[in-house]
């Protein structure tokens, strides 16, 4: 038969418009067909461009003067503008908490009160420590850490005169009992307020640290009891006072002036959540339905993923803060509830994160596909490439041929803005079934034989022609909810639609009705085109299985949708049944745990053994490096049966498991503190050098050393930075002052206030804490303390002038106190037990790596063959949490490693920060694979057959995968060059591809089952010519494999789903660790066969 008369296939024509579907208003449960779009418009702003005039534009002197006067008034409405604002009236709280904390020592009846001692200006202190710019709850938190570090201080203070006078004056132990002291109070005290500051990784309780620092200081080394061996309870009562009029000043101006509560903060931000969550589902599907990538990189999908982000830290913070403010007003299940909600936000914005990885899973095969060589084209058509006019070739629903056009990827397939259903005489709501018009989709009779697709292109096209309706209509109904939030102030009733669940549900079943059959539709389709060659087809299976997979993740996270109305109800419920409890005050309801085991919870998966649950990460820890797997020796087979023998035999394990302990980096650290605070400590009770200790203001060199040691090299780099600048800047500050005021008090407290007003700026608005918290602590211990002296305090400090205070002798005594603290601190932490953040950071991405291999190396899939019954997945209870909590350590560990220097270069941030963005990557994928098999459910017997078929292939990938992941770990933790004979992930994944086509083409039950009878009479004769074809016709890698018999088993399009689910999640990963061994080829380069190592 001539070409010029041979039959053609009709293709699906060109389209450019996408029609609606029917669609639930979620807020009445209607199903309507009216128009919508889910396009958003831009959130740029408002475009409005004030700024400040220059002068020279005007050309006569009116204009400039006019110019002048619109500049001054624009900065009158800015500088307005920002105290109205939530940050401004935090630094205005802060300064007149500052003011009158300064009164302590400015105003002479606040003076008397506490005492004729000096120390009046750690009112002040602690007042800037723990400012009043913060939440009710926050400030509940602030108050009970503040009592808590004063009192400690007092304790080991009172213990240390206690020891000196027991000691030095009744035993005339003078030299043992300083050592004494030095040991137990100076090294252990300080050394547990070290390792407390580390463990809890709390910032009030690092404040809280240098509070009790203080405290702990001043009375040992330099009030002079414990050096006189006298007992004095004078400066442990003028700290307990100082303590109260700090606390009630900072409490006062928190609740009275613009006071701010944590449980409006979280609603507030659940709020902006709920709304960034349905913006980005609008525009994520929008995109994936459009063909068009370039709507996740537009500013509008930034601005919003940028807005979750930040509200998510703001969530945290706030629940957290909440709940001294609900325990304290007697709602704890309020606050329960609240963690419940704020979860289900959290899981949502997991299930974005998959549907967004599952649609740039499709753009990213159709790009391969586009770039590849030329056998991914149809047979025949040697010409075809991606930009010739059979690829992105675009088709709509009427019968008529239309040319189609060229473009470089996929065609865009627009909404219709100018359908209208709701024209239409019949108004009257009706179940949707649009998958009742797909025969009417093609132009031939059958649909499954009335479009030919020529690319994988069209694969997708038609897919989104099949279920794009359904799915812009559940998204749709879905982001309306979440742009609806039900959040209301504390107190009141949770505004929650009660057709909302409803509603869904019924979206939902809409949505599956139409995507079983859109799914069956599109492998029909598929089925037409066993002409193509095999490469062909298996490009086409893929791209099937990306819709699929994109199509399950929106399924998912309509699961995660309902979950999260779950929780909008119990909170509802938790709200209308508002009952103050206090139930945190029965103390004895919490004792029984120490003479009666719990029972675990029969409701509690966690608790079951079945399912072992990951314990939590503490948020203090940080990556520990490689785990230190030692095999004890086994001491009761040791041979010798003498008495010394059993001696070791018994002391042996327990000396191992103690060293052990004081090995943990916790441990050490706390014992670092203890040892570098000894140390400087002792020039203050050696006879000889006490009077330089006390003439340079030692006290505050070892508060220096107490701030600026910390866990890693790094942060005490960054540390020690801050605090010399400001230090330096607070008391060149001071001198100025006192040189304007000339010691009056009036005028150092209005001077005062302005330089706090400044250094809160820095700190509330700015977000630099520490910095500005160090001008203030030099400017207090330096203005503060000469205003003092001049009134004649009980202090033995003459050399600083006395009455007349010798200004610029006392800024320069603190500075290079708190200069040599500094880099006693640094010294410190370079000698004893250097715990470098570089190597943290690699040694904890190694780990992490390997952990990662050894969890997907159980197979993802394997576990559903094992646990059949059960709802499960392939990662324990937490694990994702925790390998989450862990990158997050990484990340604070990098950008402490940026501030490490070392000879041999500065420190790749950049290099690792896409390595850490990969690893992210790689938590997201699996997630995603996580979610697959955990929401699966039972398998049915064709999915166990299939499970069963490529048991070989999927074992090899695992193991593959694995192997990668370990070499990739080596590298980074020996820092040494990759080889070039790396593993291919990819190749056994072709494999596994190609086991699944063969069987796929030999058990195709779906299409059999649907034809004429004499369609399957043909269909029977390819069917029985390929399963006596030889093994090595086949040219796709695995299609060799001899397909099993099924017997009565019959396979559905779902069944393929969980495979190619899994495939394509291994394709992603395949891709990042691709991206990690480019970075660290970059870092150390790569070895071939032409290196010589020998030398």
């Amino acid at each position: 038969m001539s070409a010029s008369t041979a039959p053609r296939r009709s293709r699906m024509p060109a389209r450019s418009k996408l029609r609606n579907g029917t669609w639930i208003v979620p807020g009445t449960g209607e199903r309507t067909r009216r128009q919508f779009t889910l396009r958003h418009p831009s959130y740029d702003g408002s475009g409005d461009d004030n700024h400040i005039r220059s002068l020279a534009e005007g050309e006569t002197l009116g204009e400039k003067l006019w110019n002048l006067y619109y500049n001054a008034l624009l900065i009158v409405h800015s500088v307005w503008t920002w105290l109205c604002s939530p940050k401004g009236q935090g630094t205005m709280k802060c300064s007149v908490a500052y003011l009158l904390a300064s009164l302590g020592t400015f105003w002479h009846p606040a003076a008397q009160f506490l005492g004729p001692m000096d120390g009046k200006h750690i009112v002040a202190t602690i007042v800037t420590y723990f400012h009043p710019a913060r939440t009710a709850g926050s400030q509940i938190e602030a108050v009970a850490i503040s009592v808590i570090a004063v009192l400690y201080a007092m304790v080991i203070g009172m213990l240390s005169m206690a020891t000196s006078v027991l000691f030095g004056d009744i035993m005339e132990l003078e030299r043992f009992s300083y050592a004494l002291i030095l040991i137990l109070y100076i090294g252990l005290g300080l050394g547990f307020v070290g390792w407390v500051k580390q463990k809890l990784n709390n910032p009030l309780v690092s404040v809280g640290a240098s509070i009790a620092s203080i405290g702990i200081i001043t009375i040992i080394t330099k009030e002079g009891s414990v050096h006189n061996a006298v007992f004095s309870t004078d400066k442990v009562v003028q700290y307990l006072k100082i303590l109260f009029m700090a606390t009630i000043i900072s409490t006062l101006a928190n609740l009275l002036l613009w006071p701010v509560s944590a449980r409006h903060g979280l609603r507030s931000s659940m709020r902006t959540a709920s709304i960034s969550l349905g913006r980005m589902l609008s525009m994520i599907s929008s995109g994936f339905l459009s063909g068009a990538e370039e709507e996740f990189t537009s500013k509008s999908f930034a601005d919003a993923s940028t807005t979750y982000t930040t509200t998510l830290g703001l969530m945290n913070k706030h629940a957290r803060e909440s709940k001294y403010e609900y325990y304290f007003l007697g709602r704890e299940q309020i606050y329960r509830q609240d963690k419940a909600v704020l979860k289900s936000m959290e899981n949502l914005a997991q299930s974005i994160g998959g549907l967004r990885s599952a649609a740039n899973t499709q753009f990213e095969l159709l790009k391969e596909v586009s770039n590849g060589t030329p056998s991914v084209n149809m047979p025949g058509s040697p010409s075809v490439g991606p930009f010739s006019p059979y690829f992105g070739r675009s088709f709509s629903f009427s019968s008529s041929v239309k040319t189609a056009k060229q473009f470089g990827g996929l065609s865009s397939i627009d909404e219709a803005p100018d359908e209208r259903s709701d024209r239409e005489e019949d108004t009257t709501p009706t179940p949707a079934r649009e998958g009742d018009s797909l025969s009417a989709i093609f132009s031939a009779p059958t649909p499954g034989l009335g479009f030919a697709p020529k690319s994988p292109s069209e694969i997708f096209e038609l897919f989104i022609a099949l279920l794009g309706p359904s799915m812009k209509s559940l998204v749709y109904t879905m982001a309306e909810m979440l742009q609806q939030p039900p959040f209301g102030a504390p107190g009141t009733a949770v505004e929650l639609n009660e057709q909302f669940k409803h509603s869904l549900d019924e979206a939902v079943s809409l949505y599956n009705e139409s995507r079983a059959r859109a799914l069956e539709e599109l492998y029909r389709t598929i089925e037409t085109t066993r002409s193509a060659s095999e490469s062909i087809q298996a490009d086409f299976e893929e791209v099937a299985a990306a819709c699929g997979h994109f199509s399950f993740s929106l399924l998912s996270f309509a699961d995660e949708m309902n979950k999260y109305l779950d929780a909008l109800e119990d909170l509802k419920y938790a709200t209308e049944h508002n009952k103050r409890t206090w139930r945190w005050l029965r103390v004895w309801e919490k004792m029984n745990f120490l003479w009666k085991r719990r029972r675990p919870d029969e409701d509690d998966i966690e608790r079951h053994a079945l399912i072992e649950p990951v314990k939590r990460m503490r948020q203090s820890q940080l990556p520990q490096g490689l785990p230190k797997i030692m095999k004890r020796v086994r001491w009761d087979n040791a041979p010798g049966d003498g008495p010394w023998d059993v001696v070791v035999r018994y002391l042996s394990p327990i000396i191992w498991d103690f060293l052990n302990f004081l090995a943990r980096d916790d441990i050490r650290f706390g014992l670092k503190v203890g040892i570098g605070a000894t140390l400087y400590a002792m020039f203050a009770f050696i006879p000889q050098t006490l009077e330089i200790y006390r003439h340079w203001r030692g006290e505050w060199g070892l508060l220096s050393f107490m701030i600026v040691c910390s866990m890693t090299v790094g942060a005490s780099n960054a540390t020690g930075l801050a605090r010399f600048t400001g230090t330096v800047l607070g008391a060149c500050l001071m001198v100025l002052n006192w040189t304007i005021a000339d010691g009056n008090a009036v005028g150092l407290a209005l001077l005062g206030w302005l330089v706090s007003f400044g250094a809160f700026y820095i700190m509330v608005d700015r977000g630099n804490g520490p910095f500005a918290r160090f001008i203030l602590l030099s400017y207090n211990v330096s203005s503060l303390y000469a205003y003092s002296l001049s009134q004649n305090v009980e202090d033995d400090d003459d050399d600083e002038g006395g009455i007349h205070p010798k200004i610029r002798e006392i800024a320069f005594h603190r500075v290079v106190a708190v200069a040599i603290g500094i880099i006693w601190g640094l010294v410190i932490c370079r000698l004893i037990w250097p715990l470098p953040a570089r190597r943290k950071f690699k040694e904890g991405l190694a780990v992490l790596y390997l952990q990662m291999g050894l969890i997907w190396k159980r197979g993802p899939l394997a576990i559903l063959l094992r646990n059949d019954t059960t709802f499960t997945s392939y990662m324990k209870i937490g694990e994702q949490a925790a390998m989450q909590r862990y990158a997050t350590q990484l990340q604070t560990l990098r950008t402490a490693a940026n501030n490490e220097y070392e000879l041999r270069g500065p420190f790749p941030f950049a290099s690792y920060g896409r390595i850490m963005a990969s690893t992210q990557r790689l938590l997201d994928a699996f997630h995603a694979m996580s979610l697959v098999t955990q929401k699966h459910g039972r398998l049915s017997e064709g999915e166990k057959a299939l499970l069963n078929h490529t048991a070989e292939e999927r074992a090899l990938l695992c193991a593959r995968t694995c192997h990668v992941f370990e070499v990739l770990a080596s590298s980074i933790m020996l820092e040494y060059p990759l080889t070039d004979a790396i593993p291919s992930v990819m190749v056994i994944r072709d494999k596994l591809l190609g086991k699944i086509f063969r069987f796929r083409k030999e058990h195709s039950v779906s299409l059999y089952n649907n034809k004429t009878p004499d369609e399957n009479a043909s269909t029977d004769e390819e069917m029985s010519a390929a399963s006596n074809a030889k093994p090595n016709t086949a040219t796709m890698l695995g299609a060799t494999s001899q397909t099993p018999r099924l017997g009565d088993i019959r396979l559905e399009e779902h069944d393929y789903a969980l495979l190619y689910a899994y495939a394509l999640v291994t394709g992603q990963v395949a891709k990042e660790l691709k991206v990690v061994e480019k970075e660290i080829e970059g870092l150390f380069g790569r070895l071939d066969e032409d290196a010589m190592l020998l030398s």
